[in-house]
């Protein structure tokens, strides 16, 4: 296969989804290559889902102006797109006078760098918030919140593909050339060539080694373009606890720290997080998602301290997740985003170093990288571009009654529960496996109708989504896979159904 485009973006993460839904708006020929068999299965699944309201960000940084930016943007967003948003505002908290210095910083910055709302809090006040937070002191961020991570990515990318961006999965780039005509040649694992007049890098944990595929191994002003991957591990708690926590709770950073510290994280399905670590790891072992046995019990003991309610029986699940740091770990701290185009790579737009606040930036990192394709070729509006997802944000059980037994008459498999522990129906789970894109693991189902996430972690819903699949779909026990190609969930029947 040989295709050309206007414009291609390598990643179909959080950014690399933003940014296609953004160009679908206009009459552009836009692929997304992703070398997954699913959007959004690394980084951009794998956090704490916190939207960021801009205080722990340099003054005049990328991160700062695009994290406050994209923050903003996430409302009209999210409504648009079907996604759950919840603005429950963040207590970022010192815990005793040496801390105090650390919130006068955060909040110089935060206003300096135009973040809505802030304000200083006593114990007292903080009390109102959240009952029981210990610390003598607290900024209180209103704009700070929660949405779904995956429900977002997901969104972004069935948003563009229904307004004909191109979603190629499984697709791992090999090589890139730059012709005499300001074009790139793209070559991927399976053989097959791509053409583009604009190649964008979103390629997150791998950002680094896509520019060296084209000699790019510094940004323009001559820092390096190395990934440093640097791994959080969460617990998951149940969702007994649900209600417990009224806002984000958050300590005051080190100034080089690699992330923002251990904490309790609500989310919008109403689980607690208690995460993330952050840990460096090999550099050739990017995607290494392994949870460790040391780690896990910090997380346990930390999250205990914090909320002594927690019992052993409320740990569910734990994951872990990669940042891409441009900082290595003597350095620390936090790199600022890179993006831009090459110097010398007329049309190469580089996005390097995407790490948190990647989330909360994404919209308005997809709005710059608009003005930027813009300056490359005219971007002429379609009149028919689709800005909303139909359905409804969350899922059928957070419905009233009466919306319920509409939708129930509609379509009679809203009446089916296939998930006993999240309540999910089996027009959900049909809606997921006939996703746009064509992602067809298991978890690719999950992502999307949120089965395999509450108490039994799927053992009750898995073998009734595998007969769905079988007798609806026509899967044969060699077409079901986990979550990549190999990750094989059954080689063959027991017996002959006769």
């Amino acid at each position: 296969m040989n295709k050309f485009y206007d414009v291609i973006i390598i990643g179909g993460g959080i950014i690399g989804n933003a940014i296609a839904r953004e160009l679908s708006r206009f009459q552009l020929k836009t692929a997304v290559l992703e070398k997954e068999p699913d959007v959004g299965m690394e980084t951009s699944c794998r956090n704490s889902g916190v939207l960021h309201s801009g205080i722990n960000y340099k003054a005049g940084t990328l991160r700062a102006k695009l994290a406050v930016r994209g923050n903003a943007m996430m409302d009209q967003l999210c409504s648009d797109l079907k996604v759950k948003i919840k603005r429950i505002g963040k207590l970022t908290v010192a815990l005793d006078n040496d801390e105090m210095s650390g919130i006068d910083r955060l909040m110089a910055q935060g206003k300096e760098n135009g973040v809505p709302g802030l304000r200083v809090l006593n114990n007292a006040e903080m009390q109102e918030i959240q009952p029981g937070v210990d610390g003598i002191a607290a900024i209180w961020s209103p704009s700070s919140a929660i949405i779904s991570p995956y429900g977002l990515t997901i969104a972004l990318a069935e948003n563009a593909c229904t307004n004909s961006v191109e979603f190629f999965l499984n697709t791992n780039v090999t090589s890139i050339e730059k012709t005499d005509d300001n074009k790139f040649i793209i070559t991927t694992s399976d053989k097959n060539i791509y053409k583009t007049t604009v190649l964008i890098n979103s390629a997150g944990l791998g950002s680094g080694k896509i520019s060296g595929m084209l000699g790019v191994t510094k940004s323009n002003s001559g820092e390096s373009l190395k990934i440093w991957p640097c791994r959080g591990e969460y617990y998951v708690l149940d969702k007994r606890l649900e209600g417990s926590l009224k806002t984000l709770i958050y300590p005051v950073p080190g100034a080089k720290d690699a992330g923002l510290g251990i904490h309790l994280t609500p989310t919008v399905d109403g689980n607690i997080l208690i995460g993330p670590s952050a840990n460096y790891i090999l550099e050739e072992m990017p995607e290494d998602y392994k949870v460790t046995s040391s780690v896990l019990e910090d997380l346990r003991r930390e999250g205990q301290k914090l909320l002594p309610d927690i019992k052993m029986s409320d740990f569910i699940r734990n994951f872990a997740g990669n940042r891409p740091k441009r900082t290595p770990p003597e350095v620390g701290g936090n790199g600022d985003f890179i993006i831009e185009e090459a110097d010398g790579v007329k049309g190469f737009i580089n996005i390097v170093g995407i790490e948190s606040p990647g989330l909360t930036s994404a919209p308005a990192i997809a709005e710059m990288i608009c003005k930027m394709v813009s300056e490359k070729m005219p971007l002429d509006e379609k009149e028919n571009f689709v800005s909303q997802r139909p359905g409804f944000a969350g899922h059928f059980c957070d419905l009233p009654p009466e919306e319920q037994e509409i939708l129930i008459k509609e379509a009679p498999d809203y009446g089916e529960i296939i998930c006993r522990c999240e309540k999910i129906t089996k027009k959900e789970i049909r809606d997921a496996i006939e996703n746009n894109l064509g992602a067809r693991s298991l978890v690719s189902i999950k992502y999307r109708a949120r089965s395999g996430m509450g108490r039994c972690q799927g053992g009750f819903c898995t073998p009734r989504i595998v007969r769905i699949l079988r007798d609806e779909y026509g899967y044969k026990p060699e077409d079901y896979m986990l979550r990549e190609a190999k990750s094989n969930l059954f080689f063959g029947n027991v017996r002959e159904s006769e």
